[in-house]
């Protein structure tokens, strides 16, 4: 058993050490294929970016999504298999910001050689957080913020029309009424969080991946642990936020698709202990979207499914 792990392991890494010394060629690479007649093969990290894919790219793409539903992408590690696609794959989108952080190394030198695309490029670094907590970086959970995430969009369209300019069209047609449907989407999620008055926007969950989310509706925000759920929180971490709920009555906190549950139960228990009783208002997508086929598989359907369900948590008494 040990001696085949080291050999998967020595796999592996041959395997990085193949894609990163192929990184310098990518972009003549990129500019000598010819693109006509078959479907641009891209590979997505997340299945937020996977979606935005889809939505720009149509029939003129081929998209492999690596982290499906309830896959943490703070602690995800590329298999061999992952490996391979994205050395055969056309174009890579990933979140950057430090989100896919076990494949950073991977992805950058990819960038550099023009084939690795971060959807987060386009995006203002003035609007971007810098918690303490996260060592300088900033926060990578962007898509929180609808106006942050057309970002994204944009800059897919603009990396697949440079790809196969004779698409152009097709994918400025796409990227035009997905945008749209974002004006839209923000619109609803504002509509929703003015239901509740000031002193209820406050949302607690797991970990702190709503911070965009609250600065741009409103909402007070903490998470139990960091921005990254590869940092534990500790006894002392789980008694300040009970006692910060217990003390404004929170009346819900809420657990997440990618993160383990009893990180909130845990929170749920202290608070109990401290007299007040505070209920789990529900499940949120925070890192992963919901299973293929279901409303919240989608990015527009994982939005309104999480301000919904923290507007009726926390509008009961």
């Amino acid at each position: 058993m040990k001696t085949n792990f080291k050999l998967q392991l020595m796999a592996s890494f041959v395997l990085i050490a193949i894609l990163l010394a192929g990184c310098a060629g990518a972009s003549a690479q990129a500019g000598a294929q010819d693109l006509s007649g078959r479907a641009i093969q891209v590979v997505a990290t997340t299945s937020m970016i996977t979606d935005l894919v889809r939505n720009v790219g149509g029939e003129r793409v081929s998209v492999t999504g690596l982290m499906g539903p309830g896959v943490d992408p703070h602690l995800y590690k590329a298999s061999e298999g992952d490996l391979r696609a994205l050395e055969q794959a056309d174009l890579i989108f990933y979140n950057g910001l430090h989100l896919e952080a076990n494949l950073a190394r991977i992805l950058d030198g990819m960038k550099e050689g023009g084939k690795a695309v971060a959807v987060s490029d386009l995006i203002d670094r003035s609007l971007l957080s810098t918690p303490p907590q996260f060592g300088g970086n900033y926060d990578p959970h962007i898509w929180f913020d609808v106006t942050l995430w057309k970002k994204a969009v944009e800059k897919v369209r603009d990396a697949l029309a440079e790809k196969d300019p004779s698409s152009a069209a097709v994918y400025r047609a796409n990227a035009g009424r997905y945008l749209q449907q974002l004006d839209e989407l923000d619109a609803y999620v504002r509509a929703q969080a003015e239901k509740l008055p000031p002193e209820r926007r406050v949302l607690i969950t797991a970990h702190d991946a709503f911070h965009y989310f609250g600065k741009a509706y409103g909402f007070e925000v903490r998470g139990l642990q960091g921005i990254s759920t590869a940092a534990e929180a500790s006894t002392a971490d789980v008694q300040a936020l009970a006692s910060f709920i217990a003390e404004k009555r929170i009346p819900a906190v809420f657990v997440e698709s990618s993160v383990p549950q009893r990180n909130i139960e845990a929170v749920q228990a202290a608070v109990r202990a401290k007299g007040f009783e505070v209920k789990i208002g529900g499940q949120l997508f925070s890192d992963a979207m919901g299973s293929p086929g279901t409303p919240e598989g989608t990015y527009i359907g994982m939005v309104r499914y999480n301000i919904n369900t923290i507007v009726t948590a926390l509008s009961e008494e």
